[in-house]
């Protein structure tokens, strides 16, 4: 017999790696030549209320190191434009091409598509008691990561 813990394990990890699979192979049926992550970031530039490099990191949870190596290979793909912000000089910001537009409306129909057919044909859309949980989770799980972005925040100021 299953516990809820390895239920709720086993759920989340397996949902995590069906819709990733799902996506993937949906953009690949498209002929799009970018990875899961790459159309994330996409996703992340498109959506972000502050364009520049270090924020969506963070909106990705990945360091600024890495975003940088995943933004050199989508700019040399043409997806994205990277410029310095006109007031700091520092700060680099991020733009997507209009090459970026088609992927994201491939992307966004399939997020659409998803979840119009998991709530019809589950009968989802009143089930209350699953939206409060499902709420309870995420809330759950931003709550968890913007502690480990605090303690990231504080370990760069120690290290200044």
């Amino acid at each position: 017999m299953s516990t809820p813990r390895h239920t709720l394990n086993e759920l989340l990890v397996g949902l995590f790696q069906f819709i990733l699979y799902i996506e993937e192979r949906n953009i690949r049926s498209k002929g799009i030549d970018l990875s899961m992550n790459d159309v994330h970031i996409l996703e992340n530039i498109s959506k972000a209320s502050d364009n520049s490099m270090s924020h969506i990191a963070a909106r990705m949870m990945v360091t600024q190191g890495t975003m940088s190596t995943n933004i050199s290979r989508l700019i040399k793909k043409g997806y994205v434009v990277k410029y310095r912000d006109d007031a700091d000089k520092r700060v680099q910001r991020l733009i997507n091409t209009n090459k970026a537009k088609p992927v994201l409306e491939i992307h966004e129909e399939f997020h659409k598509n998803m979840i119009d057919k998991v709530i019809k044909d589950m009968g989802l859309e009143e089930n209350e008691l699953l939206n409060e949980s499902l709420e309870r989770i995420l809330a759950y799980f931003r709550e968890q990561y913007s502690d480990v972005e605090l303690t990231r925040n504080e370990e760069k100021e120690k290290q200044k």
